[in-house]
């Protein structure tokens, strides 16, 4: 792929999503759609109470705008890229999408209920799961029927494993786990979108190692939208993502991954987003078996907040280890 789709694609996705927040942050500011801090988390955010959330929209319209001019582009220039053995990574690429753009849809229902209906939980745990399973088994359903049928899978540094009759619950699984792994890092400003801008910079390493064209788009445009969003979110944060954008950057974390064809790499490349979820995992279970917490309170960055971290420092500080969890995912890519 030229120098010149990279560029265009990364541009527009950091570009539309920086100047789309000159009017979008003003109009949900205007429509009093802002934040409602819970009682329960550190103390000192009580001073982001009604910042305006939902803002995850400005960067979902800047990296599907960029997306789809990046990949008229690409077939503009590769005459073959429609040809029957581009069948299922195109799928792939599309799929991925819409798959990311479903999840986003039901962070934005979550965040209207907490924001319109005054509901500060939102939906309740057993519809987001029914939604997202219908999400979940629809995207493996579409590429299943474009011809991705293989039911193994590689194990970084180990090998493979064909899990049979296992795959498809097993993949359910994990795209679950990890859409819902990115929500929880959404917890102090900057932090999702910076973990994520060095998680789809790591993607993009790996898609261009693998020869996935469609994949090194999407992971350019995702992160050309993180940095657009960060001008706007970074401490002190004018705007939050809420539900809306952390599910989409979840669903599109998830679509690079199995669009390389590599589902497990994930836990090394979005190694942050696995912590997070396993500390909150950590913390329900030590409660509920001891009485006593591990941390000061889960997620484990409220943890570090809590033991007088400032935000930014957190955010330099896990952006890091994400960026090492992905050289180690390149380095299992490099070697298989």
């Amino acid at each position: 792929m030229s120098g010149i789709i990279t560029l265009v694609t990364a541009v527009i996705a950091f570009v539309l999503t920086a100047v789309l927040g000159i009017w979008v942050i003003p109009f949900l500011k205007k429509i009093k759609y802002g934040q409602t801090i819970n009682d329960i988390g550190p103390t000192w955010h009580k001073s982001k109470q009604g910042t305006p959330t939902m803002g995850g929209v400005m960067f979902i319209i800047g990296i599907i705008v960029a997306s789809i001019v990046g990949f008229a582009m690409m077939a503009y220039e590769y005459e073959g890229l429609f040809a029957q053995n581009y069948l299922i990574e195109n799928v792939r690429f599309f799929a991925g999408i819409v798959m990311a753009l479903a999840f986003g849809f039901l962070g934005f229902i979550d965040d209207y209920i907490k924001v319109v209906k005054k509901r500060n939980l939102g939906l309740t745990a057993i519809q987001k799961i029914i939604i997202q399973l219908i999400i979940s088994i629809a995207y493996l359903a579409t590429i299943y029927l474009a011809g991705d049928t293989s039911t193994v899978i590689v194990i970084p540094f180990i090998g493979q494993l064909n899990l049979g009759i296992f795959y498809y619950p097993f993949c359910v699984f994990l795209i679950i786990g990890f859409v819902n792994a990115v929500n929880l890092t959404d917890g102090i400003d900057g932090l999702a979108s910076s973990v994520t801008f060095v998680t789809a910079i790591g993607f993009m390493v790996m898609s261009t190692m693998l020869n996935y064209m469609g994949m090194t788009l999407l992971s350019i445009a995702l992160a050309g939208g993180c940095v657009g969003f960060l001008i706007w979110n970074f401490h002190p944060a004018k705007v939050f993502m809420g539900d809306t954008g952390s599910m989409f950057l979840g669903g599109m974390v998830v679509a690079l991954a199995f669009g390389i064809g590599l589902p497990l790499i994930i836990v090394l490349a979005g190694i942050i987003y696995l912590i997070e979820a396993f500390s909150v995992m950590l913390q329900v279970a030590s409660f509920k078996l001891t009485g006593k917490r591990i941390f000061k309170m889960s997620p484990i960055h409220h943890h570090f907040e809590m033991s007088g971290y400032s935000e930014v420092k957190i955010v330099a500080l896990f952006s890091f280890v994400a960026l090492l969890g992905c050289i180690a995912a390149a380095v299992a890519v490099y070697i298989m």
